[in-house]
């Protein structure tokens, strides 16, 4: 964890809580294969949208809908998943957007889709993700995303 901000100011501590809560619910992801580690991830997740929803930007609040379809993927829950991820998508889609966060956008809509049973959506944003996935010009970015993309089972 980084450090505790010193200030006594409420905002600052939802910030901080925000930013640490959604780093470990990231970071979960990639074992969310342990069951004992499920729940901490979908806390973690919720948690971190909490705190943005009290201080953070659209930005924050649509990145925290973006964890949230993720984790709730993840673990199965697809029509919650879902509901999350098409929000989060008609956000970033419908705007500029960096192209990694576009690339991600269209793979945790296909990871919903495919956990809600939605195989014509799963295979739209699937072949959407790979297009901009292909389309990120830093490959540290590229990185970044395939990492999550790898999570999103093939239609």
């Amino acid at each position: 964890m980084s450090n505790a901000p010193e200030s006594t100011q409420p905002d600052d501590w939802h910030r901080w809580f925000a930013v640490e809560c959604n780093n470990r619910a990231w970071t979960l992801t990639a074992r969310v294969q342990k069951q004992e580690d499920q729940q901490d991830m979908l806390d973690a997740a919720h948690a971190s949208a909490y705190h943005w929803a009290a201080v953070g930007t659209e930005l924050n609040r649509m990145r925290a809908l973006m964890l949230l379809a993720h984790v709730h993927a993840l673990v199965g829950h697809g029509q919650r998943a879902l509901s999350y991820a098409r929000d989060m998508h008609g956000y970033f889609t419908g705007r500029q957007t960096p192209d990694w966060e576009r690339a991600f956008a269209h793979a945790i809509l296909a990871q919903a889709a495919h956990a809600a049973g939605d195989a014509d959506t799963h295979a739209r944003a699937y072949g959407a993700a790979r297009s901009a996935l292909e389309a990120i010009a830093d490959p540290e970015d590229r990185k970044i995303v395939e990492e999550t993309f790898a999570l999103v089972p093939q239609p």
